[in-house]
């Protein structure tokens, strides 16, 4: 499995890319495997402004529904319209071209929060 160094992630399974004051969201290799063939990824949050921990979306795959869980605080700037027609991206790309949304943090502070890449391998077990 891959975890990117330069990222962040949660025990929630989602992973962050934070630049500035924006952070670009998505699910961890690990979650994408667990979840198996994903065939839709519903967010209808764009505009909004969710809260840590919060539901942002959901993802379904071929035997199951997951919610999505908000890693910060923050206003949802753009969903990945590329997973609309090919979801399957976020299985083979989880951290490129699978990104979920965009955000711009509302709370710096919460980034301290999130685990960096040995922590989460040690709560999956990796």
């Amino acid at each position: 499995m891959n975890f990117p160094a330069d990222l962040k992630y949660t025990k929630d399974h989602e992973w962050v890319r934070i630049n500035g004051n924006e952070a670009t969201i998505g699910i961890t290799d690990f979650a994408q495997r667990e979840l198996g063939d994903i065939v839709y990824v519903d967010v209808n949050t764009v505009g909004e402004t969710v809260a840590k921990e919060a539901v942002f979306g959901t993802v379904e795959a071929v035997k199951t529904v997951s919610d999505l869980f908000m890693p910060l605080s923050g206003e949802v700037l753009e969903v990945n319209k590329d997973i609309d027609s090919a979801p399957e991206t976020v299985n083979s790309d989880p951290y490129g071209k699978g990104w979920m949304i965009k955000i711009k943090i509302t709370d710096p502070s919460e980034v301290s929060g999130l685990l960096g890449v040995d922590e989460y391998k040690k709560l999956i077990g990796a």
